[in-house]
């Protein structure tokens, strides 16, 4: 994270200048509406869901706020300034718990079954190992009823012109996101014949949502 990311994540002067609605609104390519709701139309009052990492922009409050009081809302992070801001953006909502963790080593809050285990934009960031471990641990905690819900990059269309963007992004700053191009998110999956996978694509396939549930 620190040698690659260290201009995004981890700097805390860059983050302060990141954190914000209009900088992922750009990064995103104006399509960071229709992503959040792809989350959070999947969420509903009282449930409990643990975000496996923290999202520049207003994404966690939102997500806390339409879970409410009667639920939980647990977010982990492994970088201090991410942490930080963490903190600050749910600080009056007591139903929520930032946790410095890795996502691959989260052990969870108390004996919480979550109803929602959600990726947002993480799996691009990480190399394919982190990749292995992230998911598997994410289905591991996933009970019988609940639901895993990745958001991420995907394989861009060849008409598609932001994909000969994403290329020359990739190739500069982003050098584990065209994993997600050649594989599918179930690819990382070691048990992957035992869940449901719910595919959607948007923006010329650009980015994917992928709801994952027990066959059973």
């Amino acid at each position: 994270m620190t040698e690659v990311y260290e201009w995004a994540y981890v700097n805390p002067e860059k983050v302060r200048l990141l954190d914000h609605n209009i900088v992922v609104r750009v990064l995103l390519f104006f399509n960071d509406q229709r992503l959040m709701r792809a989350y959070l139309n999947e969420i509903k009052e009282g449930m409990r869901v643990w975000q496996v990492a923290h999202v520049y922009g207003d994404l966690v409050k939102r997500v806390a706020e339409k879970i409410g009081p009667q639920g939980a809302f647990h977010l982990t992070d492994i970088t201090p300034i991410q942490i930080e801001h963490a903190e600050r953006k749910l600080a009056d909502k007591p139903w929520c718990k930032v946790v410095r963790c890795d996502a691959a080593d989260f052990t969870g809050e108390g004996d919480i079954d979550y109803d929602v285990i959600c990726s947002f934009f993480l799996l691009h960031e990480v190399p394919d190992d982190k990749k292995y471990q992230i998911v598997d641990h994410i289905l591991k905690k996933l009970p019988k009823n609940g639901k895993a819900i990745f958001v991420d990059y995907a394989n861009p269309a060849k008409w598609q012109p932001i994909r000969y963007i994403l290329k020359i992004v990739n190739h500069l700053l982003e050098p584990f996101a065209e994993a997600l191009w050649k594989n599918e998110i179930s690819h990382y999956a070691s048990d992957a014949h035992k869940y449901v996978w719910e595919k959607k694509t948007f923006f010329g396939g650009v980015y994917q949502r992928v709801i994952v549930r027990h066959k059973d």
